[in-house]
């Protein structure tokens, strides 16, 4: 599959004044994190909580290779927010969630990802976590449908085995990251969202590649963690809703949101 042309254009739907407040779309340089919009530092607290991240991720044990690839190639984006599903939050993250989506065919390395954190609630257990990245992702839905239908190459109900989260157009698997999470690949102090294209995924099946690196990431899952996540599964056998927060579910496990068209 082929990258499609990105169904937004022109000025950003998402550019209101508490949008641009909570706005800080950066990217990594030599010179450190760096606002992408003028090339000046990141804020601080962001900058900070971006080097936390990439010492976990560039962790010679970590075991997703393609966060490692898009750290060690710099192919990734990346911005720090208030308090996840908060209103602030929410109007800065669509602002650079569509930033992100529109540039993401331009950025050069084997994977490409955008990845939010936000800071707190730190103190929460898995449950909550989960609860409140469903609402996230609810929340920015309910802005992006006013411009932006689902993407039709996947499903817009979690239950469907064919599910991925759509945000301006483009299905993305979301990765949740908590203090609350069980699993050391899952666990951060700080609540994150990471947003990873389907197409990158589809792109790997065409080029035969999908199923190793699947079995490389269980491996070093394994390894580390002494058994593979339970939650993983393939694309299409079931929905991809019950892996988002990491948070092992049985399979009565129920979607707490749904996302009206």
């Amino acid at each position: 599959m082929t990258v499609r042309e990105s169904s937004v254009a022109g000025a950003n739907p998402f550019d209101s004044d508490l949008a641009r407040k909570h706005s800080n779309y950066s990217a990594p340089t030599a010179d450190g994190l760096v606002l992408v919009d003028g090339g000046e530092p990141a804020p601080a607290v962001a900058a900070r909580v971006h080097d936390a991240l990439r010492a976990l991720v560039l962790d010679p044990e970590y075991p997703c290779v393609g966060s490692r690839s898009a750290f060690n190639q710099d192919s990734y984006r990346f911005a720090h927010y208030p308090e996840l599903a908060s209103i602030d939050a929410t109007a800065g993250l669509a602002r650079d969630l569509l930033t992100f989506v529109r540039e993401q065919p331009q950025i050069e390395g084997q994977f490409t990802t955008f990845i939010a954190t936000f800071a707190g609630p730190k103190a929460l257990d898995d449950k909550q976590f989960e609860s409140l990245l469903w609402e996230q992702l609810r929340l920015l839905h309910a802005e992006d449908r006013k411009f932006h239908a689902w993407d039709p190459e996947v499903a817009s109900d979690p239950s469907d085995r064919l599910f991925s989260f759509s945000f301006g157009g483009r299905a993305y698997f979301v990765v949740g990251l908590s203090p609350a999470a069980e699993r050391w690949a899952r666990h951060f102090p700080w609540p994150t969202l990471a947003f990873n294209a389907h197409y990158q995924f589809e792109e790997l099946r065409a080029s035969g590649q999908f199923e190793r690196v699947q079995e490389v990431v269980r491996d070093r899952d394994r390894e580390l963690q002494g058994d593979t996540n339970p939650n993983l599964a393939d694309f299409g056998e079931h929905t991809e809703a019950r892996q988002y927060s990491g948070r092992p579910v049985g399979h009565d496990w129920r979607c707490p949101v749904s996302f009206e068209l």
